[in-house]
């Protein structure tokens, strides 16, 4: 993309070891786009990959740590403290799809208290993906009460 105006003002930037891996997973797994891909200079290893998903945007890159100390992907790191968020219309059949792909369930799909079907993945690659589907709208009032209730604070 070269409209710099068109950008997301907020985009995940995504280190793990195998970038091209994940990108290809990326793609089965959420249905990502791939608008840009650059590999470093004499080599397949990604030195900059642009995602879409959805209407949002993703960034990858191959972690490199004799290049840049900073730049380590959660398998070197021993895990992501992150979770990226995805909304779509259908999430029982995107969370089938990223389980297909190699995703891992670390939290099963479920009707939430705020009102969201949603459920979590670890992808291959250490990073952490939260699916979510809005399917009802639940006012402060009564997701105080219904966290309270699952909470055992009321």
């Amino acid at each position: 993309m070269s409209d710099h105006d068109s950008l997301p003002s907020v985009i995940p930037y995504l280190t793990v070891r195998n970038a091209a891996a994940a990108v290809e997973f990326y793609k089965k797994a959420f249905g990502a786009r791939a608008f840009f891909l650059m590999t470093f200079p004499g080599t397949d290893k990604v030195l900059h990959a642009q995602l879409g998903i959805g209407n949002s945007q993703i960034m990858v890159t191959e972690e490199m740590p004799e290049l840049n100390p900073n730049s380590k992907g959660p398998e070197m790191l021993g895990g992501s403290p992150v979770t990226i968020h995805l909304y779509f219309d259908d999430v029982d059949q995107l969370f089938q799809q990223a389980i297909d792909a190699g995703a891992t369930v670390t939290m099963e799909l479920m009707n939430a208290f705020w009102g969201d079907r949603c459920g979590r993945l670890r992808d291959p690659f250490g990073h952490e993906w939260s699916l979510g589907q809005p399917i009802e709208e639940v006012s402060p009032e009564e997701m105080e009460k219904r966290a309270r209730k699952l909470f055992r604070k009321d």
